[in-house]
């Protein structure tokens, strides 16, 4: 999806910014340019504020897209992904994992998902970061309980794995 946004904006790259954040934060544009992460209307000047940027290009990113037909029917449907786990999973009694692997390779997450039932370890959440849009993208797995050493090893024994990191 994303190399086919970001040729919309091929020589406007502070809009081109403003647009990855929306689609990273799930940003939907209304049919009355209002913005909504959800059911929770965001101010352009917030917008522009993280990407730090004045909120009138915002305004402009806002109206080119709904004023592009292929824009508009990706950022009128957009929907945030909820709340990660992540910083909370130890408060939790669960263990964030990070996977980097290959993410253009099929089959990662159904090896990592296989080692982690064959352990009767429970996948709570599972984010995966889009290759298009983070250069070093990789897998975090958030999971009840803690991993055992023979999980680990099986986990890092898996060809398509890279390398595996535990978050504390």
């Amino acid at each position: 999806m994303w190399p086919s946004v970001r040729k919309q904006f091929s020589r406007q790259i502070v809009r081109a910014d403003i647009v990855k954040k929306m689609i990273e934060c799930g940003i939907r544009v209304a049919d009355d340019l209002r913005l909504y992460v959800g059911d929770v209307e965001v101010d352009y000047s917030a917008v522009a504020r993280a990407v730090n940027v004045d909120r009138r290009v915002v305004k402009q990113t806002v109206k080119q897209i709904k004023g592009n037909r292929f824009l508009n029917g990706l950022f009128s449907n957009l929907a945030p992904i909820g709340s990660s786990l992540v910083p909370v999973a130890s408060k939790l009694g669960y263990s964030a994992i990070v996977i980097e692997a290959d993410p253009r390779k099929s089959g990662v997450i159904a090896a990592v998902a296989s080692v982690l039932a064959n352990h009767d370890l429970v996948i709570r959440q599972a984010l995966a970061d889009d290759p298009d849009m983070v250069p070093d993208a990789k897998m975090t797995l958030v999971v009840e309980g803690s991993l055992s050493g023979k999980a680990m090893e099986e986990l890092n024994d898996l060809k398509l794995v890279k390398s595996i990191k535990i978050l504390k």
